[in-house]
């Protein structure tokens, strides 16, 4: 027996563009385009009704655009969105960092013609594939995203030299979770792989930056880490430390496709510092990271994976906590806490 297609609505105010991409999606077998609507005003009198499992949506729209869609639409039905726009081009890093606070899960810029190149059409259809997986909760409407202050600062540390953290998908929020909540004196320097379409880092550098107390920042190749300091993984490259403690941009092959990978960090990480390792496996899918963590656990760091509920994609997280690798399961809100108790 054939299993059920995954189903899209597609929300659009071009009928040129809408019409393309519901050939585009239709195209494939396992694809479902089971509604369109031309404003999130629309919209929204379907989605609940007809509970597709992914929304695709632009961002400029008449009566209600796709960010406001986004934060209705997570109040009252929440599902996976992609926007799918001209709008979130990289170097449109305040618009993806907008579209991604208010609730999307990814982003992608469609071609500037209604050509779709066999290549673009592909990554649409594995987007939406990997979409359709994740889990959404619930988000009450709020009249902005609010600030969240971080805790007092912590003046002990304890044998800790690193925090580590790795995420996929969901991630974004997820890490955001974490580091809005580290004082900016936080005395480890902090490393971070996240897996993210080659183009889009420096927006989720930006908004990362701007919603913490802490300094975030792409990883130099030769730089010394100082504490209170974010270093995000570059594209195409692992994020590793040579034998002195500096960054180092690794050319080693892709780990289960992904370049940066997240156990390719840890490796080196847990190898570099040995038991002064804090590694953190957040939201994802498939397994990149897993078995980094559990060499930090072997090298006696302290392992910490995100729990099933809190997760958009309980893949990762699930292989670790199933490989012995994670001493602490916890929800992703109780992990920065949990972390500065530990180095009180």
């Amino acid at each position: 027996m054939s299993l059920s297609p995954i189903t899209v609505f597609i929300v659009e105010s071009a009928a040129i563009a809408r019409k393309t991409l519901t050939d585009v999606l239709s195209a494939d077998p396992t694809i479902s385009v089971i509604g369109t609507a031309s404003n999130g005003v629309i919209a929204l009198e379907h989605i609940p009704q007809l509970q597709p499992d992914v929304v695709c949506t632009n961002l400029q729209m008449p009566e209600m655009n796709g960010q406001e869609l986004i934060r209705q639409l997570l109040a009252v039905s929440p599902r996976p969105v992609l926007v799918v726009s001209q709008t979130v081009q990289p170097t449109e890093t305040q618009t993806i960092n907008q579209v991604l606070q208010a609730g999307a899960v990814d982003v992608l810029s469609p071609p500037k013609t209604e050509q779709w190149s066999a290549g673009e059409r592909r990554a649409l259809l594995e987007k939406i594939k990997v979409l359709a997986g994740v889990k959404v909760l619930t988000r009450p409407l709020e009249p902005s995203v609010p600030g969240v202050s971080p805790p007092p600062s912590n003046q002990h540390c304890s044998h800790l030299q690193a925090l580590a953290i790795g995420a996929s998908t969901g991630g974004p929020r997820a890490i955001h979770q974490i580091l809005s909540r580290l004082p900016s004196d936080f005395p480890l320097p902090i490393f971070c792989t996240q897996h993210i379409s080659a183009g889009f880092l420096p927006g989720l550098i930006s908004w990362q930056d701007a919603m913490c107390s802490l300094h975030v920042k792409a990883a130099v190749a030769g730089e010394v880490p100082v504490p209170g300091t974010v270093y995000f993984a570059p594209d195409h490259y692992h994020l590793t430390l040579d034998a002195r403690g500096r960054c180092y941009y690794s050319t080693a092959p892709a780990v289960q496709r992904h370049c940066p990978s997240i156990t390719v960090m840890f490796d080196s990480l847990a190898q570099y510092y040995g038991a002064g390792v804090l590694g953190v496996l957040l939201t994802g899918m498939g397994q990149d990271g897993s078995a980094g963590l559990q060499r930090i656990a072997e090298a006696g760091g302290l392992t910490i994976a995100q729990d099933e509920t809190s997760s958009v994609v309980f893949g990762m997280p699930k292989v670790a906590i199933d490989l012995g690798a994670a001493a602490q399961v916890l929800p992703v809100d109780h992990i920065a806490p949990y972390i500065l108790e530990y180095l009180s």
